[in-house]
């Protein structure tokens, strides 16, 4: 066989971008097969000389050299890509959470908890945060706070909560408690370890808040009657708020209502929307009925309560990334800004939510529900207004605050 410089490429008649290497003494295909002349098609052939001289050595040697180049300039270019990356600062704009931020408002001394997949803490914009506590119910491993997802789902719910560098999240000054409960695939299937998870944040943690950006279907493995069901209302009996994703089945015609625990009465569903305030095709729909009771939903506790941006949100990432940044979809996303957005309004009324005793009651929990429907963009209060995907509408941070006030006669 001659030496590799003296053969020759000869495309494929079927697909050219196909290439065989052939003796230049081989006849090939004849013309006919290309829809052309014998000749034309002997033309088409390239001799590997001239390219092998292009690619060895020289070609090699710049390509070595540019890889070299990119790598040593790298942490320059990062510095400017990172700023120049699309933000969704639109996000919390539109929910009014900058508003209320403007007002002096970070959740300081508001405690909550996410259950997920626990948090890249090293990245450079969660370095402030004010961590109460971390425990993992995946691998027992507590000494070593980490994200075990393989998308670092949990570091980006918890960017989107927390964050104060590139971006600044929705309530930076919260006390934030991270459970990690679910595995690399970030299925909610193991629904023993998100229990404990759940009772963990109650018991030992005591915090006012339970972000939830998981679920399943009834059935699934969290069924109605699950240990989960049973540790989300061990919390709504204590006077913690918990706020969970409705899910992203809204394409699946065999499901009918949000998932577990979002379809929980006194939990705060959350369906996600685009910018424009369309809803997501793949936000979970709620149904009409409660299946825990089997009577119809009424106002405040139609499924989903609300919805909020969920569609392409730029959030922390694990640093093994560079930049750390990436962008999600779904109801996931949505959870956190109203998470976010209650935190800065327990700050603002959580005292006198609790009253002299410093108890949230039931019927506390209730009044901010109601507030939230009454003030939800589009929204028309009583159940007049709820759609079974939008909810009692969109969130609007600043008007659910005015709107809590109202019902504590604080205005």
């Amino acid at each position: 066989m001659p030496p590799i410089e003296h053969l020759e490429l000869m495309p494929e008649p079927d697909d050219p971008r196909l290439l065989t290497t052939v003796d230049p003494s081989a006849p090939g295909y004849p013309g006919e097969a290309y829809g052309l002349t014998d000749e034309e098609a002997r033309q088409l052939r390239w001799p590997l000389g001239p390219i092998k001289e292009a690619l060895w050595p020289w070609g090699a040697v710049f390509f070595s050299i540019g890889t070299l180049l990119l790598l040593v300039s790298w942490p320059f270019i990062d510095a400017y890509l990172t700023p120049v990356l699309p933000d969704s600062e639109w996000a919390y704009e539109d929910t009014g959470i900058r508003r209320l931020q403007s007002t002096g408002l970070s959740g300081e001394g508001v405690d909550v908890c996410i259950v997920d997949t626990g948090a890249d803490i090293s990245h450079r914009d969660l370095e402030g945060v004010s961590l109460a506590g971390f425990r993992d119910f995946y691998e027992e491993n507590n000494e070593e706070v980490r994200d075990v997802g393989d998308e670092y789902h949990g570091t980006m719910m918890t960017g989107l909560l927390v964050a104060n560098g590139t971006f600044t999240g929705a309530a930076p000054g919260v006390s934030l408690s991270i459970a990690l409960a679910l595995g690399p695939e970030g299925s909610s299937g193991q629904q023993d370890r998100v229990a404990l998870a759940i009772r963990w944040c109650r018991i030992t943690q005591e915090v006012d808040i339970i972000s939830l950006s998981l679920g399943a279907n009834p059935g699934d493995g969290m069924g109605t009657d699950s240990e989960t069901v049973a540790a989300v209302n061990e919390a709504l009996q204590a006077g913690i708020f918990v706020v969970a994703a409705a899910g992203n089945t809204g394409l699946e015609g065999s499901i009918s209502d949000v998932s577990v625990p979002a379809n929980i009465p006194g939990v705060i569903a959350v369906g996600a929307v685009f910018r424009s305030g369309v809803s997501w095709p793949d936000s979970a729909s709620g149904s009409a009925t409660d299946p825990y009771g089997g009577d119809n939903r009424t106002f405040p506790d139609q499924k989903p309560e609300i919805s909020a941006p969920g569609v392409n949100i730029f959030s922390t990432a694990t640093t093994d990334l560079t930049p750390p940044y990436a962008y999600s979809s779904g109801t996931s996303d949505s959870t956190v800004f109203v998470t976010g957005a209650l935190s800065l309004i327990l700050e603002l009324y959580g005292e006198d939510l609790a009253g002299g005793d410093g108890i949230i009651s039931q019927e506390d929990m209730v009044l901010v529900k109601r507030a939230l429907a009454n003030s939800a963009a589009s929204g028309e209060g009583d159940g007049a207004g709820h759609d079974n995907r939008l909810g009692y509408g969109k969130l609007d941070a600043f008007e659910w605050a005015s709107q809590v006030a109202f019902e504590l006669n604080l205005n």
